[in-house]
């Protein structure tokens, strides 16, 4: 599933226009907060508390309503939290995100990336033919709204170094260590 320019947002910058609707769930990395539209995903992070994943969620999308609504995305929490412990897939969850066509290309390589392997930022940037680009990957990596699902942990430093992750590198390791024993 392609998330392609093409692709339209349901809601505008900040979250306007939206009604999103949330679920949290335990996971093998801590607490994992996954959220929607009746369109699709458009957010997932983990945490050690639920008033952290909640504030990161409500600072992303400022200009939306939020609500708890297990009932639209904790189906979608269950099989991200059953993904990461190497079961069920989740290349075909409906998207719901708002990114510039450049950050699609991106994000579209990301999921290309089969679990267990890991690309550069530098083959990225090849991979959209924007060879120079090497940073603006990065950016566009970091800001990614659907971590795991768009699997931005899988990208690394030319160096074979981790590079940066948003709920930190230990996760990153952990994430990374968990997709090569369950591939």
């Amino acid at each position: 599933m392609s998330i392609g320019s093409s692709d339209v947002c349901s809601y505008g910058p900040g979250g306007r226009g939206a009604r999103i609707g949330y679920s949290i769930v335990d996971s093998l990395l801590g607490r994992l907060l996954v959220a929607g539209t009746r369109h699709g995903l458009c957010f997932a992070a983990l945490g050690d508390s639920d008033r952290a994943i909640i504030s990161e969620l409500r600072g992303d999308y400022p200009k939306a309503s939020i609500q708890r609504d297990d009932a639209l995305a904790g189906k979608w929490a269950q099989v991200i939290a059953k993904n990461l412990g190497g079961g069920s897939t989740i290349q075909n969850l409906p998207l719901d995100i708002l990114g510039t066509p450049f950050q699609r290309s991106v994000w579209d390589q990301l999921r290309a990336i089969p679990r267990g392997e890991t690309r550069s930022y530098t083959e990225i940037a090849r991979r959209i033919g924007r060879p120079r680009a090497i940073r603006a990957v990065g950016t566009a990596n970091g800001a990614n709204p659907v971590a795991i699902v768009i699997p931005c942990h899988r990208a690394l430093r030319a160096s074979g170094h981790l590079g940066g992750y948003r709920w930190g590198l230990d996760r990153k390791r952990q994430l990374l260590e968990l997709e090569a024993a369950h591939h």
